[in-house]
């Protein structure tokens, strides 16, 4: 069988190019994360299989990477461990673990990969990366609104754009269950196919609440009728005027709008009754941030109170949101990132010389100069210099046996085709001197 190259299916190998474009947009994020004032949190790859399991819904606990026991332990086949399936629960893990030790409210940021046993699709992988941003310790919607906040201006400070916020609250969701008659002990599964209206048509979603979540065919043509139509909010808000959690969840949407559309923009944030969000945690307020082009989400959020007391810790209010970055990546126009130019190409005319040009290599990299030595056999000059071309670089030096003998390097200037020659010991101030008015 013939050797496979290709990374396994659902990742990617990223190169200089599409790694420059990353790093630049996780720099833009964390900014932006830093500037509200949350803190960094790491926390390892892999987790307790105990710690995961249980807090994602059915659907969502199928998706965990698990990982066999290992050693003597390893011919029974069973788990462990797993690789981290979000932020979130690794957070509420730290929180229950370290809670004496973190300030009130707890303000933090994580960035990093996250692993899903999903079906690889367009903007859908098994390895991707995750940027979260969560506040423990606070009950005020003002929590909510800084979490919204911050991920749309994390948005904006990447270049994305024409996207929606979508708003609603599992409290709302709970009320209108209740009003529709649907039994507590379907809830659970019901929401979690309600989740699917955003990637199956109505009546598929209808016929799955009937046949999987044992409702009525009445009912759940009329529930979800009733989410999807044209005027869906006014016809949630009418079911739910007789309910207390139902008017309880409007007021936290509505809350929430009102605190975060000045900042984020009224036309760009909106009570979405369809907006479901399957992952159990979630106890108030959900949101969803949605982009023209790109199916499913480019962000998402909520509040999650009960989670960390679920895993041993306080029990204290939480709330967060996360960036799906493989997806805004994909959304942002990448024509003109053509990567970071090289300063300064270095030829080797010789041997003769190579150790001298090695030494103004690194002359010019202690002045800040990003520089690089012709490494490959050939020491034709035409090659040499389409090679400092191909690089994007801005000079070229150029030392042979000429220049050796009148102590001089050739600098040419590859954008303008000038050269000039410069004595090696002021070939640093030269060389800095022409890039300071623009650096």
């Amino acid at each position: 069988m013939a050797q496979q190259f290709e990374p396994p299916s659902g990742t990617r190998d990223f190169l200089a190019g599409a790694l420059r474009t990353r790093e630049r947009v996780f720099a833009q994020i964390r900014e932006v994360f830093e500037r509200y004032g949350f803190e960094p949190l790491q926390t390892p790859a892999f987790e307790r299989l105990e710690t995961l399991t249980g807090k994602y819904g059915d659907e969502g606990d199928k998706l965990i990477f698990k990982i066999l026991r290992r050693g003597e332990h390893e011919a029974s086949g069973e788990a462990d461990m797993a690789l981290r399936y979000d932020m979130t629960v690794p957070l509420a893990r730290v929180v229950a673990n370290y809670g004496s030790q973190l300030p009130t409210p707890y303000k933090r940021y994580a960035m990093g990969p996250v692993w899903r046993a999903d079906r690889p699709g367009r903007g859908r992988f098994r390895e991707f990366a995750q940027c979260d941003v969560d506040v423990v310790g606070s009950s005020s919607p003002l929590a909510e609104a800084e979490v919204v906040c911050a991920l749309t201006d994390a948005l904006d400070a990447v270049g994305a754009r024409d996207y929606r916020v979508l708003v609603n609250s599992r409290e709302a969701l709970a009320g209108l269950l209740e009003v529709y008659g649907v039994p507590a002990e379907l809830g659970g599964g019901v929401l979690i196919t309600l989740d699917k209206l955003d990637k199956l048509s109505p009546d598929k979603v209808a016929a799955e609440l009937v046949a999987a979540r044992s409702l009525s065919a009445e009912t759940a043509d009329s529930l979800v009728g009733d989410l999807t139509a044209a005027d869906a909010v006014e016809r949630m808000r009418t079911a739910l005027k007789d309910s207390d959690a139902g008017r309880a969840g409007l007021a936290e949407v509505d809350r929430l709008l009102e605190l975060a559309s000045p900042k984020v923009g009224a036309e760009r944030i909106a009570f979405t009754p369809s907006l479901v969000r399957g992952l159990d945690y979630y106890t108030g307020v959900i949101f969803e941030v949605v982009a023209e082009g790109m199916p499913g989400s480019i962000a998402s959020g909520g509040r999650y109170d009960g989670l960390i007391s679920a895993l041993g810790g306080p029990d204290v209010p939480a709330c967060g949101g996360s960036l799906g970055v493989e997806r805004i990546i994909g959304l942002l126009d990448d024509s003109a990132d053509q990567g970071e130019r090289l300063d300064v190409a270095a030829t080797v005319i010789d041997e003769a010389g190579a150790a001298e040009v090695m030494g103004f290599a690194a002359a010019l990299r202690d002045a800040g100069l990003r520089t690089e030595v012709y490494l490959a056999a050939s020491r034709k000059l035409a090659k040499q210099l389409k090679w400092a071309a191909d690089r994007r670089a801005r000079f070229a030096l150029i030392y042979g046996a000429a220049d050796r003998e009148a102590d001089v390097v050739t600098v040419r200037d590859l954008d303008s085709g000038e050269q000039a020659q410069v004595s090696p010991a002021e070939l640093v101030a030269y060389l800095t001197g022409r890039y300071a008015p623009s650096r």
